[in-house]
């Protein structure tokens, strides 16, 4: 039986790109050839795949040997046949295996029933059999048995296909997340010291010609620093997003400290003003964590606190609890609060929800991702609730690790 080169190349092309051939065996598809040849009755059965010179078995019972040469296999013959199940009753009466030397050898190839293994464009790669030494056939059952059978091997190649599929776009992803990373990092490094000398030379303009300047002259430079300094937050904030995962696996940050102390260094860099009540947990307890990661965590919190809240008095609660396998941190405030239906997204990268800040500035929408992306990477999980214009209150966990 002769093949057709061109649909011979496509097929070999597509049992190819499965990447399946000379794998390791794997117990899917073993527990299938177990289950078929129990069924069936017979002592061998093989799944079988077709390359250009050989035939390779992906996985057999009661068969010593990985691969035979193509021209002498059955399955050659069975993946060529329109049959659904190719059986031969005695083989030492066909004239295709008249000088076949595993019919007349040590093997002993007598009786055998195939099913072609054939992928969704309908190239059959292999295929599902059985084999015995003596003559015999299949009942009713067995061959419907076998058929089933050899369909799930199909789906199995299908998932494996898949699931390569996706791991190689994973590892495209990641690499170019990875370039992301660095662009975002030389980009914004690159960004921060041009902005650094604009704001010195806006407050150097407005010194050295404040007697010419008219207001209007002074307003533009005013707002030339104000957008200067948005700028420089958001090339912080973008900075900050993209080194959380190192920032969170720096194993030299893990540190044993008192909850009190961080919230203390907090408060001195956020410079929180007389209008601001910030209660502290009732107990210092001493805990083991990241303390960089916890700290940028709870930064941008207790600052989106100070930010987002319109009340003559600003009031921000921090409590605490050490629990078996987390510490539990509670933030909450009495701001402007989040919409009910903005508060699953305003953990998205650059969604933002309040129009200005307390002073008017408008939000970058990176905060809230970068502090759920460290939560996440510290084994935790973050929520809030929220009712408008009354305040939100936001409850995060981290692991805890027990040095």
């Amino acid at each position: 039986m002769k093949t057709n080169p061109k649909t011979e190349s496509q097929r070999l092309h597509a049992l190819r790109s499965l990447n399946i051939l000379d794998t390791l065996p794997e117990q899917e598809y073993d527990q299938i050839t177990k289950l078929v040849a129990s069924i069936c009755d017979t002592p061998i059965a093989m799944i079988s795949l077709i390359d250009k010179d050989r035939q390779w078995f992906k996985s057999k019972v009661g068969a010593d040997y990985c691969e035979t040469d193509r021209k002498y296999s059955f399955c050659n013959i069975a993946i060529q046949s329109d049959e659904e199940i190719m059986e031969i009753f005695d083989a030492r009466d066909d004239l295709r295996f008249k000088e076949n030397p595993m019919v007349y050898g040590d093997k002993k190839v007598i009786f055998y029933a195939g099913v072609p293994l054939k992928d969704k464009n309908g190239f059959a790669l292999g295929t599902l059999c059985v084999v015995d030494h003596q003559p015999r056939t299949l009942s009713a059952r067995q061959k419907e048995a076998l058929m089933f059978l050899a369909n799930q091997v199909t789906k199995l190649f299908e998932l494996q296909s898949i699931n390569d599929g996706l791991k190689e776009t994973q590892k495209q992803l990641k690499e170019k997340n990875n370039q992301l990373k660095n662009f975002a990092g030389v980009v914004s490094h690159d960004m921060k010291m041009p902005l650094a000398s604009m704001i010195v030379t806006i407050d150097v303009l407005k010194a050295k010609y404040k007697d010419i300047l008219d207001n209007t002259g002074l307003e533009y430079l005013n707002n030339l620093k104000k957008s200067s300094f948005q700028l420089s937050d958001y090339i912080s904030n973008i900075l900050t997003h993209y080194e959380s995962d190192s920032i969170t696996n720096n194993e030299e940050s893990l540190k044993e400290f008192d909850v009190h102390s961080l919230i203390e260094d907090i408060v001195e860099m956020l410079d929180i003003g007389d209008d601001c009540d910030l209660s502290f947990p009732e107990e210092s307890i001493d805990v083991y964590t990241n303390r960089v990661a916890l700290e940028q965590i709870l930064l941008n919190l207790i600052g989106n606190s100070l930010k987002y809240n319109d009340k003559p008095r600003i009031e921000i609660d921090i409590d605490f609890k050490k629990e078996t396998d987390a510490y539990r941190f509670f933030v909450k405030d009495n701001g402007i609060g989040i919409p009910k239906d903005k508060q699953k997204e305003i953990f998205n990268l650059f969604s933002t929800v309040a129009d200005n800040d307390r002073k008017g500035n408008k939000g970058n929408g990176i905060g809230l991702s970068t502090v759920k992306k460290m939560i996440h990477n510290l084994g935790g999980k973050i929520s809030v609730e929220s009712t408008e214009g009354e305040g939100t209150t936001f409850e995060f966990t981290i692991e805890r690790i027990h040095n």
